[in-house]
């Protein structure tokens, strides 16, 4: 990434590179181009420099912070986070209106502060969520898991399966959504070439090696009790601290509870706000960061939780990729023939 990054910023002095050309403006398209699952290794290899960096202290993460308009559900609200890493810093803000969101990405260079890009960040956001939980998933679960254990099927759902059989060899999918789960178990099995099973809750929680969930639910979705030893279960569906999709059962049994920052997951993960006081002795939650830079190994019988709830940190890593990507494409178009 440095020598990228060097790449794109070398050359003011002499009227070449970047700055002798406006700041670019990356189009969804163009970005998609860049974040397809043949460069997935190159996306956990961009988060996994950027969690180390902040764990080292040489990155920091702008808290995502929220505006909006009235209180009523559906109304106007802004949001924004944002990260500084060694080469690049950047913001993400993006807008939310009945439930829906649009994202736009802006980029600096940290050495003269000048803009490099702004990019459309919807399909960013769709993968970076997934990307980051595969890099928890490659550091966290057994090498040994076999069953991945689904709840919901929507946009998150799908593009987590779609990440997670990259770093795991998955033999089976169990999922459970509120709705359509048979038709989505036979799409996913399709197009992913392995056998989807729509079942219900009790079943993912029991059998699963390793559970996503990727809901809106404001309640747990199952019980704790159920989850066997040495599962790893990842909570990803709301950043929202009125909202939990795992019960302080299987908190309490947790080995570990590791966030991407325990300062927004205090803020902001609905299963850490509402837990029950002594649920989660502080020695238990942990940095994913701090895991990779020790080079954690999984303990067989443990269960482990990682509870997501998107940081700018991972935002701005995989645009500084994608911007790389994008410079690399547009020079070698404009090669003479």
């Amino acid at each position: 990434m440095n020598a990228c990054l060097a790449r794109i910023t070398c050359g003011n002095a002499k009227g070449s590179g970047l700055y002798s050309r406006p700041m670019r403006s990356i189009t969804e398209t163009q970005v998609a181009r860049h974040l397809t699952p043949a460069r997935r290794p190159a996306q956990l290899a961009a988060l996994r420099e950027a969690f180390e960096h902040f764990a080292q202290g040489r990155a920091t993460v702008l808290p995502r912070s929220r505006a909006a308009l009235a209180q009523a559900s559906g109304a106007p609200m802004v949001s924004a986070m944002g990260a500084v890493l060694p080469d690049m810093l950047g913001t993400k803000v993006y807008a939310t209106l009945n439930g829906k969101f649009q994202f736009v990405v802006n980029l600096f260079d940290t050495t003269t502060g000048l803009p490099l890009a702004t990019m459309s960040a919807n399909e960013l956001t769709r993968v970076r969520t997934a990307a980051t939980t595969a890099l928890a998933v490659d550091t966290l679960a057994r090498a040994q898991a076999r069953v991945l254990g689904v709840f919901g099927n929507g946009v998150q759902a799908q593009a987590h399966v779609e990440a997670l059989l990259g770093v795991r060899r998955f033999e089976r999918v169990m999922l459970h959504a509120r709705s359509d789960a048979p038709g989505t178990a036979a799409r996913w099995s399709a197009e992913f070439g392995l056998p989807v099973e729509a079942v219900d809750a009790a079943r993912v929680a029991a059998e699963s090696d390793v559970i996503v969930t990727c809901t809106r639910a404001t309640e747990p979705l199952f019980d704790g009790a159920l989850v066997r030893p040495g599962t790893l279960v990842c909570a990803v569906g709301s950043s929202k601290p009125v909202a939990r999709e795992l019960d302080d059962t299987l908190l309490a049994r947790a080995a570990a509870v590791v966030v991407e920052w325990k300062t927004a997951a205090l803020a902001e993960a609905g299963e850490l706000v509402r837990a029950a006081p002594g649920t989660i002795a502080p020695e238990r939650l942990k940095e994913l960061g701090e895991l990779l830079v020790a080079g954690h190994a999984p303990a067989a019988q443990d269960i482990v939780v990682y509870k997501s709830v998107g940081i700018g940190l991972e935002d701005i890593a995989l645009a500084a990729m994608v911007l790389c990507d994008e410079a690399a494409a547009q020079a070698g178009s404009e090669q003479p023939s």
